[in-house]
């Protein structure tokens, strides 16, 4: 196999390549899936729990909330799962995407010899991989198959701006990033933006499906897919999952980022953009997590949270990298 170096290292091109057309290859197989998904929830048929939101199965005028939270915890999988085949296909046509997806970011890594996530272009594609896992993993565990066109928009978009915008040759790494912390603290934040990205998507699908409820409690009538998507308390519960997900994830990201610092600027902390935009998407993240738990806040209050915490997160990905200049090489 034939080797070139690349800047202090060697690449093989074979793989380089092969890594590059799996880039294409998942765009295609990810389109297609959200072709699916999108003609899954116009024409398919879905169960709502719309209308017995707040009257629990067998209960009576004394039910307490805990008793109707428990209640529609029990109908979740009726209410949730698909019920139409050409959402199983889109599930099945997303799975394949995610294996080209995690193929991609594996012969680009080993095309260089080292781990793949050292550039924006790298960064985005392995936020991708991990925005569509997350999914996947809510579609099983929560049967949450609706969020497929939800989720599938912004992978998209973002392999788009990361192919035209963002590409990068395959190549060592700049000496700062030349080390294992790579592995350890930007792996936790790309789980967690992965995490962030589905609970930002849920938070979104919800507010549709909240204002959908509204104009239906006043007699309007509502068609298309605004009429298909599951109640808005599912949809609030299932944001609140995914966050309690990938918070604990950012923040050891975070904290793992500040010993990297220690080791290779001799600080913990400086105040570089990158850290204090890190730092507020934690507190609004956190002031999220505190909301619900201490104040009880649920549904729109907590939505409005939880897509700041997503702008902070969208923010110090785009915003800081290209408006401030720092130590950290993304920039």
């Amino acid at each position: 196999m034939v080797h070139v170096l690349a800047a202090g290292g060697a690449v093989d091109p074979a793989l380089s390549d092969l890594s590059d057309n799996l880039v294409l290859g998942m765009i295609v197989v990810y389109a297609v899936a959200l072709f699916f998904f999108v003609f899954e929830a116009a024409y398919g048929r879905r169960e709502s729990l719309r209308g017995t939101r707040l009257v629990a199965v067998g209960a009576g005028e004394g039910e307490t909330a805990e008793g109707l939270r428990v209640s529609l915890r029990e109908r979740e999988p009726e209410a949730r799962a698909s019920r139409h085949f050409l959402g199983r296909v889109g599930m099945a046509v997303t799975t394949v995407g995610l294996l080209l997806n995690l193929a991609q970011i594996v012969t680009r890594g080993l095309a260089a010899d080292r781990w793949p996530w050292g550039n924006m272009f790298e960064f985005v594609v392995a936020i991708c991989l991990c925005g569509v896992a997350a999914f996947l993993f809510a579609a099983v565990r929560y049967k949450a198959h609706y969020l497929g066109a939800f989720v599938l928009i912004p992978v998209l978009l973002l392999l788009g701006v990361a192919v035209r915008w963002l590409y990068s040759e395959s190549g060592p790494v700049v000496p700062a990033l030349d080390s294992y912390w790579i592995a350890i603290h930007v792996s936790a934040l790309i789980l967690a933006t992965g995490a962030f990205m589905v609970s930002g998507s849920a938070t979104i699908t919800y507010l549709v499906a909240h204002r959908t409820e509204a104009r239906q409690a006043l007699g309007e009538k509502v068609s298309g897919i605004a009429a298909k998507l599951p109640s808005a308390e599912l949809l609030d519960r299932l944001a609140h999952r995914m966050i309690v997900l990938g918070f604990p994830l950012w923040t050891f990201g975070v904290i793992a980022g500040a010993v990297w610092a220690d080791e290779a600027w001799g600080r913990y902390w400086g105040w570089d953009p990158k850290e204090v935009w890190s730092f507020i998407t934690w507190i609004v993240y956190a002031a999220y997590l505190h909301a619900r738990a201490t104040a009880g806040w649920q549904g729109k209050k907590a939505a409005w949270i939880s897509l700041a915490g997503f702008a902070c997160l969208l923010f110090n990905f785009f915003g800081v990298n290209y408006l401030f200049s720092g130590l950290h090489s993304y920039a």
